[in-house]
């Protein structure tokens, strides 16, 4: 999109055993930025969900008005590669603490860290990870958050029935398996399951950037990988870690991260703040940006860090 102000950084996040190339986009503060880029003022750093890639966070990180905003391609999918050893929880933890300090160092100061759908499971998992540590997160924001287990409840068939489409499709030859996986009506049966806007034009939108990067994994089995720490996981199993200040931004119609769970979330945790914008579903990235990146200015302002 080229309306969007950003500019891609290539990093190199440590990992065990080495580094590991990172691609990632930097958005300048849109209002009362400073010259430099690199700013002193803390950055938000966003983690996308599954399947997806940076372009899935563009719309918030663009109307962020008064800070920088760093966005990775999670390993296995744009244009940074799986990592060596495999895609599980822990591999993906040991990438997003390595992307952590990078950031700090980076910008003088730690980002504060936002995880939508896959990407809250993974940063409410690293958020506990520090805690054990010794070295917690003073705040977290997680958007449309998985709380409940994808292989149980009501939806427990389809989550079935997607492991099984993700472990065929790494099993079929190379172009086959492929052509499964980014099949135009595949990609569309899923964009129209998420979207709930009923504006016309939105929908269109929501459906091309699905097509166009809905399909821009790495290979078939790191996309199977990653698809197993999706269902296998949750953000609710880091609950009793997250005693930091913590934002939940929600839909009130998301089928994939239901309000029910989501809302006993919130209540297990001692310091929340939880909005729900009404009538949407899991894509807040894409329907409501605008007030979304305002919860989350107002929210960093409150924890500026350290």
């Amino acid at each position: 999109m080229s309306w969007i102000d950003s500019s891609r950084v290539d990093l190199d996040v440590p990992v065990s055993g080495g580094v590991h190339p990172t691609a990632a986009w930097e958005h300048p503060g849109r209002a009362s930025a400073p010259a430099d880029p690199v700013a002193a003022t803390r950055p938000l750093l966003l983690v996308h969900g599954f399947r997806g890639d940076h372009h899935g966070m563009d719309l918030i990180a663009h109307h962020v008005r008064h800070r920088p905003v760093v966005v990775p391609d999670l390993p296995g999918f744009g244009a940074t590669a799986p990592l060596p050893g495999g895609l599980s929880l822990d591999s993906y933890l040991d990438f997003l603490t390595g992307l952590l300090g990078v950031v700090e160092q980076r910008y003088g100061t730690r980002p504060l860290v936002v995880g939508h759908s896959f990407g809250s499971i993974l940063v409410a998992h690293l958020a506990s990870r520090l805690a054990r540590r010794g070295d917690p997160l003073d705040a977290l924001a997680l958007i449309n958050p998985i709380t409940s287990p994808a292989l149980e409840g009501p939806s427990r068939l389809a989550s079935h029935l997607a492991r099984f489409y993700y472990a065929l499709s790494a099993q079929l030859p190379e172009r086959a398996g492929d052509a499964v996986l980014g099949h135009p009506l595949i990609v569309r049966g899923m964009s129209e399951v998420m979207a709930t806007t009923r504006d016309p034009g939105l929908r269109r939108y929501i459906h091309d950037q699905h097509h166009r990067y809905f399909s821009t994994y790495s290979d078939r089995d790191s996309l199977a990988q990653a698809f197993d720490v999706s269902v296998s996981h949750t953000a609710a199993e880091a609950a009793r870690a997250l005693t930091m200040p913590v934002l939940v931004i929600s839909g009130g119609a998301d089928s994939i991260a239901p309000p029910a769970p989501t809302r006993t979330f919130v209540d297990a945790l001692p310091d929340a703040r939880s909005h729900v914008f009404d009538g949407v579903g899991h894509l807040v990235h894409y329907e409501r940006p605008e007030p979304t990146a305002r919860l989350l200015e107002d929210f960093a302002d409150r924890h500026p860090g350290r």
